[in-house]
């Protein structure tokens, strides 16, 4: 059956071998990019779990709420120039062993937490209403209350000039903050907005656009409970996590979510019994897969091929039925409007098949 995990054990899991620490150092985070030729800042095997710590590049939206000595020492030793072509602050690359080009790199997240209690929303320069309001920047720093898992926002303030040097560090002076979204509470969902293997490509590919490797996707379901599987492009797969996110929905549509650093719980393993050639993600109850394209039209077009194929390929879906399936019982949703390459997510539920044609 697709996705069955040939080197799990009798409960049909896989067995981990072992757990792994990264923290996100300057010397152990990529700032902007992947790499096919960056060496590992860690090596694990197939089945092993790894902690890892993912930092917000927006922590410099209010340096006294969102640094920590860690956090500062990344802001201040990874010079501007080096924080190029993108803008996302990635920890890695681990280096799964065994790991070849056409496997799957599956990644289970297991729990992600918060580092601190603060976040930061930028209405943006790339936000999709930028014009609209008069080329204005904005932030907003939200507090997250752990307790009650919800933020609730502490304060805004108009951003001086534009916002075009990640992690850029500002000190709002107490008399232009300003309040904002008094008595609204926003649901938190941490997950990660950016993180992916790296593509086969020579040089260094920014972060900012999704595509086949993962990357940007910024899908609010890549949280605790999803697992995703990854096409693998290079040996070792060299996989990276950053852009952490409290909450988001769906479009992001000023330019942000709420960017907050996570602590996070994985574990990866290397799948050699089917192969994909872009990004699944499953949640207890769905499978999607995603479209990319600059003209939003493409990206839907493509993620209506990726369900077909996903459909057809892996669960054994005639081409005739699989189309009438989409149409009936698929959703297609606006994942991200705001990174170039713009994305749309095409849902299935799980549910919908026989027991002995679903996952676990």
């Amino acid at each position: 059956m697709p996705f069955s995990q040939k080197d799990a054990g009798a409960d049909g899991k896989v067995v981990p071998s072992a757990l792994h620490k990264l923290r996100a150092t300057p010397e152990t985070v990529h700032w902007g990019y992947f790499s096919a030729t960056l060496a590992p800042a860690l090596k694990v095997k197939s089945g092993d779990l790894i902690r890892a710590e993912a930092v917000t590049h927006h922590a410099g939206d209010d340096p006294e709420l969102m640094f920590d000595d860690g956090v500062e020492a990344i802001f201040t030793k990874i010079p501007p120039e080096d924080r190029n072509p993108g803008v996302h602050i990635m920890t890695g690359p681990i280096h799964v062993e065994g790991a070849k080009p056409g496997d799957i790199l599956e990644v289970r997240y297991l729990d992600m937490r918060p580092r601190c209690r603060y976040g930061s929303n930028l209405a943006a320069n790339w936000g999709y209403l930028y014009k609209e309001f008069g080329e204005k920047e904005r932030v907003t720093i939200y507090q997250i209350d752990q307790n009650g898992n919800t933020a609730q926002a502490v304060y805004a303030y108009d951003f001086p000039g534009k916002y075009l040097v990640p992690g850029t560090v500002t000190r709002c002076p107490e008399c232009d903050r300003q309040k904002a979204l008094e008595g609204v509470r926003i649901p938190v969902r941490p997950h990660l907005g950016t993180a992916g293997v790296a593509p086969d490509v020579k040089g260094r590919v920014s972060t900012i656009p999704p595509g086949k490797h993962g990357g940007n996707i910024d899908n609010w379901r890549i949280g605790a409970g999803a697992t995703m599987f990854y096409p693998v492009a290079v040996d070792g797969a060299l996989f990276s996590v950053g852009d952490p996110h409290v909450s988001q929905g769906d479009g992001e549509i000023s330019g942000t979510a709420i960017e907050a650093s996570l602590n996070v719980l994985m574990q990866v393993a290397v799948r050699k019994d089917f192969t994909f050639p872009s990004p699944i993600l499953e949640t207890p109850d769905v499978w999607m897969v995603h479209g990319f394209d600059e003209d939003l039209n493409k990206a839907m077009r493509d993620a209506s091929l990726g369900m077909l194929g996903f459909l057809t390929d892996l669960r054994r879906v005639s081409r005739d039925d699989a189309y009438s399936l989409m149409s009936v019982a698929a959703d297609f949703a606006v994942t991200q409007v705001v990174d170039g390459r713009q994305g749309v997510h095409a849902r299935i539920p799980r549910g919908i098949f026989p027991p002995s044609q679903r996952i676990r």
